[in-house]
């Protein structure tokens, strides 16, 4: 959960490593750091400090350094706190480090090695570190290969010798690192989003590699010492980031992208008016094969499953379960070769999904990845994967990813029930229509943004605030509600309506903020009905109702009319809204929206 990068080449190496820590502060932003080889004395000189990348930027122009060589990191806190000392990166000896994930087996390294004596920092980093000084002996790649071989955890490793001018080594298990030629030089990082539009193309690590950078070459060795051929991957998203344009931050931006996102991801897979995987290479077989569906997803896209299940049900008439993935391979799943996994993820590196997929695949199930991350773990250790066109998403909460998420699963599911002979072909029209409908649904919800500015400024005062609703309401209104407490610190949990009076309803007290969804039709009494019994307990209701449903809107304290689309397709509207919602909430709090407090972006730590 750390963003790693490194360049050599031609040019002044500060610039080229902060303005690319800048594109990964996602990543974490606990502290960062910098260390570069000194062009005059040809030592490393390093800088690091808790804060944010700007802060970094302070300290380093209190002492500049020359050179064109160089390793950055911002940090997400795992062994140790928040603190200058646990920074990256962690200097011993010759060796000069920074790394990505957890080495699970430090404690016992310090003790077995007697090297508590040499570390000052709490991480297991730092041990790393004096681990590979004890065996630097001149050799970097034996050094790397017997480290690694002690390890026991995840890591990306990415080091710098003082005796070895102008060169990056790295080596990894599990946590990603990427590498690519840039136009003056070479450049490495723990994600495709730092390359910022200085390369076009770019490798993927393989794990157990040694990864040398030098000026003008990338080369990369196995275990064994044996020169390997790089595969390079085309980046095919603009990673230029040009700003958050006229927006104060990237959430807004990126929620405002949506209808573009969703029609690009929509794009391929409908052809001449019919559902298509073919693109994606997904074969009709394997929809047809399975007797079960099982998703394996984490926070927001763990909800995109959800979503998901209800179609299946209703539609496919199938059994689907959507489980944590950090809990999967510890409840005894009942996975086999007739089962179907999904696995979800926006960066494709989430640890904890990748981990239940190799769980699941080596029961002899078949997966299929949805991804927005070419080359991603996840992507190459799934069967297939169906690719979002979501771009590069900056703020930590997530919004397009998660709706292109949708669009490709109402795709994956709308061919199964094509294949299965569910849906005929009025029915498949019927499903396409309504899929062709979202975008400018959504962009209906986005030009009238302001109505639900108007309403957050209800929410700003609450310490917790419930959202209740049915069915796939429910589905919805459990990302909604974690969009909320993730960006704006309010309690927030969504319940589904008819269990309220099991428990849930004693928490209800007067002017308590209730946001209730209802855009079902075959359930609206019962959710109207729900909504009256935390109104008659004093609750302040805010009503996101789907444009047709007959209510008296004076009996609500507000009331946003959704865009009617069929009932299946309400989650694209309403997830919009509750976007809204949450992002105005928090601004209007004065919030750092983009980068809320103990989160990042990508989870690459168990």
């Amino acid at each position: 959960m750390c963003g790693i990068v490194g360049y050599t080449g031609k040019q002044n190496v500060e610039k080229q490593i902060l303005d690319a820590l800048e594109l990964l502060e996602y990543r974490g932003y606990d502290s960062a750091g910098m260390a570069i080889m000194d062009d005059l004395t040809g030592q490393i000189q390093v800088r690091k400090c808790a804060g944010r990348v700007s802060d970094l930027r302070n300290v380093w122009c209190q002492n500049l350094v020359s050179g064109r060589c160089g390793i950055g990191h911002t940090r997400w806190a795992t062994h140790g706190g928040v603190c200058d000392e646990n920074a990256h990166p962690h200097r011993v000896g010759r060796i000069t480090l920074v790394h990505n994930g957890i080495i699970e087996n430090y404690e016992a390294l310090k003790d077995h090695f007697g090297l508590a004596d040499q570390l000052v920092s709490e991480t297991d980093t730092e041990v790393v570190a004096a681990l590979l000084n004890h065996f630097y002996t001149g050799d970097p790649h034996q050094a790397l290969v017997e480290t690694v071989k002690w390890l026991k955890g995840t890591f990306a490793l990415v080091v710098i010798f003082e005796d070895i001018p102008n060169v990056i080594f790295a080596i990894r298990n599990v946590s990603p690192i990427v590498a690519a030629y840039h136009k003056n030089g070479t450049m490495l990082a723990s994600d495709v989003a730092a390359l910022g539009g200085q390369a076009d193309r770019y490798l993927v690590v393989p794990e157990y590699h040694v990864v040398e950078l030098h000026q003008d070459a990338i080369q990369i060795y196995d275990m064994e010492d044996r020169l390997c051929e790089p595969e390079f991957l085309e980046i095919d998203w603009d990673t230029t980031r040009d700003g958050k344009g006229q927006y104060p931050f990237y959430m807004e931006k990126e929620i405002m992208e949506q209808p573009e996102v969703i029609e690009k991801t929509l794009s391929s897979r409908l052809v001449d008016g019919h559902l298509s995987l073919e693109a994606d290479g997904v074969p009709d077989e394997v929809l047809k094969a399975c007797e079960r569906i099982c998703v394996v997803a984490c926070g927001t896209a763990m909800h995109a499953g959800l979503v998901a299940q209800n179609m299946v049900r209703s539609i496919l008439r199938m059994p689907m379960d959507v489980e944590y993935a950090s809990e999967f391979m510890y409840m005894d799943p009942v996975i086999d070769e007739k089962t179907l996994v999904l696995a979800i993820s926006q960066s494709g590196e989430t640890i904890d999904t990748l981990e239940a997929l190799k769980y699941a695949r080596r029961q002899g199930a078949k997966s299929i990845a949805v991804i927005n991350v070419k080359g991603s773990s996840i992507a190459r250790e799934s069967d297939y994967v169906m690719y979002t066109a979501a771009g590069p998403e900056i703020a930590v909460a997530s919004t397009k990813a998660y709706t292109t998420q949708l669009a490709a699963l109402f795709v994956l599911v709308g061919r199964m029930a094509v294949v299965r002979g569910v849906f005929d072909e009025a029915a498949e029209k019927t499903f396409v229509n309504g899929l062709v409908q979202a975008p400018e649904a959504m962009q209906k919800v986005l030009d009238r943004r302001e109505e639900i500015h108007h309403i957050a400024r209800g929410l700003l005062e609450a310490k917790d605030a419930f959202m209740i609703g049915r069915g796939l309401d429910y589905s919805i209104l459990l990302e909604g509600a974690l969009k909320l407490k993730e960006i704006s610190y309010i309690h927030t949990e969504a319940y589904a309506s008819g269990e309220l009076k099991h428990g849930t309803i004693a928490l209800i007290t007067e002017k308590t903020p209730v946001v209730a969804l209802v855009t079902q039709e075959r359930i609206r009494d019962k959710e109207l009905s729900n909504i009256r019994e935390v109104q008659s307990r004093g609750a302040s209701v805010v009503l996101l109702v789907k444009d047709g449903i007959k209510l008296n809107q004076e009996d609500y304290d507000h009331v946003f009319m959704l865009p009617a689309m069929a009932d299946g397709m309400m989650p694209f509207p309403a997830s919009a809204a509750l976007q809204l919602l949450a992002y105005y909430v928090s601004m209007d709090r004065g919030l750092d929206v983009d980068k809320p407090r103990n989160l990042a972006k990508v989870v690459t730590v168990e």
